[in-house]
């Protein structure tokens, strides 16, 4: 089946207190969005990208693509006021129902090859993918002054890639935008679709906070990227 990945980069910097997107920052010398779009490439070769941009940083998009000379031969769309929206932008450019789409963070550039594959194949069995890593530090839940103890062995970290067979996520997208879709296995959730786990990887962290740069600068010191 063919493959998409729908690429988010429709993020600000106001978190990493940053001038530009966290995803242009650069990671070893490169922005930490080509470091993504590579491993997608490394992984599946004929993946087709869709790059969804804010329109205040489209131009910069561009420069980076020069800069880089990365072809820019994939679509890059206007990202949306909400992650739903923006990736109900980069959907709207995907026709063929018959095929796979996965929906990435710009700023989750280690994931690894085998899980990109292992999502893809299990969206082709069962309908959707989401790649998830086991919670390690003790959790409590908080409700208004009181507190319990939440057995963690139930609870676990939700990544990206989450893959879908497109005509699923495309009918789940027909939606109307509510405050809970945070993510896209949500999205599907709520039309009555059971979410499938693969296994993450524990480097596919989401680059948000300063501090979240150093310990990309160090995983890409250490190749952890190959």
């Amino acid at each position: 089946m063919k493959k998409y990945v729908i690429i988010v980069a429709g993020g600000s910097g106001e978190r990493m207190k940053s001038d530009i997107p966290k995803q242009f920052i650069e990671v070893g010398g490169i922005p930490i969005i080509i470091h993504t779009l590579n491993i997608f490439e490394h992984a599946i070769p004929d993946i087709e990208f869709i790059i969804v941009v804010n329109p205040k940083w489209i131009q910069m998009w561009k420069m980076i693509c020069e800069n880089h000379n990365i072809d820019n031969s994939f679509i890059t769309i206007e990202g949306g006021p909400t992650r739903f929206h923006s990736v109900k932008n980069g959907l709207s450019k995907i026709n063929n129902l018959n095929s796979l789409v996965a929906i990435h963070d710009a700023v989750r550039p280690f994931v690894s090859k085998e899980v990109i594959r292992a999502c893809f194949k299990e969206a082709e069995l069962f309908g959707n993918a989401v790649p998830v890593v086991p919670i390690h530090d003790s959790v409590r839940k908080k409700t208004g002054a009181f507190n319990e103890a939440i057995d963690r062995k139930k609870l676990w970290i939700v990544q990206t890639p989450q893959c879908f067979q497109t005509s699923l996520i495309k009918k789940a997208y027909l939606q109307n935008y509510d405050e809970k879709f945070t993510d896209d296995a949500i999205v599907l959730e709520n039309i009555g679709m059971q979410i499938r786990f693969v296994d993450g990887n524990l480097e596919n962290i989401k680059i948000t906070k300063p501090s979240d740069i150093l310990i990309a600068e160090a995983f890409v010191n250490n190749q952890i990227t190959d």
